[in-house]
């Protein structure tokens, strides 16, 4: 009898590989986050404020002076012009999902086949006032690292502001946030946005999930000018309360465990149903 091959077995050994912790070389990139350090936040406090508001077809204020990673200040539009930008609100000593986002982000703009400076920009800005261009250049340092592409430091770009500036910013691209000071971080929403040549808002990408092919389409839309359509709502926010512990807990990992466990259990259900079948064939009487 000809034996069926392994291959549920080898998806279930890719799945649950998949929910394995993020590799040493992208570290830097994520932050170091200890997942068992409590949390102080006061029990009961809801974040109700944080969330990403869709603004397509606004423009956002290329005026507004921002530093790049030398210490230079330069307006925002310095960076615009030429090419459509890969826009991110982040704050670069985020120990949860900003990392995230920079990793996705990095692994859809590899798979990408031109480079970041050829046709489009990546610009971050950090919504942190603790922040510097000191810790911006080593947080791009990082990323160059990661995305492996010769001449990319000229179109990437991770820049610091004043709070009054990050101000304009949040509110031009809806960009809510809430600072806790009980653990000194911030709960904010995950996504980046593209943006056209000229500023304007073309389409959102909520979450940490950028792929490649609808990255680069985007991309062409804005560097034709041409604006989306409005996305699902589908947030994920950097905090997640749990009333039972009264903590907040970093909600992305919780997806993760809870996606990981759902593909676990299909692909086991799975494999047992294909066992179930085998069997019954072998113990089935021969056609006559």
């Amino acid at each position: 009898m000809r034996h069926r091959p392994a291959l549920p077995l080898i998806w279930l050994s890719l799945a649950l590989a998949s929910v394995r912790p993020i590799g040493a070389q992208q570290e830097a990139l994520r932050g170091n986050y200890d997942l068992t350090r409590p949390s102080v936040p006061q029990p009961g406090e809801v974040f109700t404020d944080v969330g990403f508001d869709q603004k397509l077809g606004q423009r956002v204020p290329l005026d507004a002076p921002v530093q790049d990673e030398s210490g230079r200040t330069v307006p925002l539009g310095t960076f615009f012009g030429k090419r459509p930008v890969i826009f991110a609100l982040i704050y670069y000593r985020c120990p949860m999902l900003c990392g995230q986002t920079l990793n996705s982000l990095t692994r859809s703009m590899r798979a990408l086949t031109a480079t970041a400076g050829d046709t489009y920009e990546l610009v971050t800005v950090s919504f942190d006032p603790k922040d510097n261009p000191e810790r911006a250049a080593r947080k791009k340092q990082a990323l160059l690292e990661t995305y492996g592409r010769a001449r990319a430091d000229r179109g990437i770009h991770f820049l610091t502001a004043a709070p009054e500036v990050v101000d304009r910013l949040k509110e031009a691209v809806g960009f809510r946030t809430r600072y806790n000071p009980a653990t000194d971080e911030y709960a904010h929403p995950a996504g980046i946005l593209i943006l056209a040549p000229d500023g304007t808002i073309t389409r959102y990408f909520f979450g940490i999930d950028y792929p490649p092919k609808e990255l680069q389409a985007a991309l062409d839309q804005a560097s034709a000018g041409r604006v989306g359509s409005p996305v699902a709502r589908l947030l994920m926010l950097c905090y997640d309360y749990d009333p039972q512990s009264g903590r907040y807990t970093l909600a992305v990992v919780r997806l993760l465990q809870l996606l990981g466990s759902a593909t676990a259990l299909l692909l086991f259900g799975y494999v047992g149903f294909q066992l179930i079948r085998d069997r019954r064939r072998q113990a089935a009487p021969p056609a006559t």
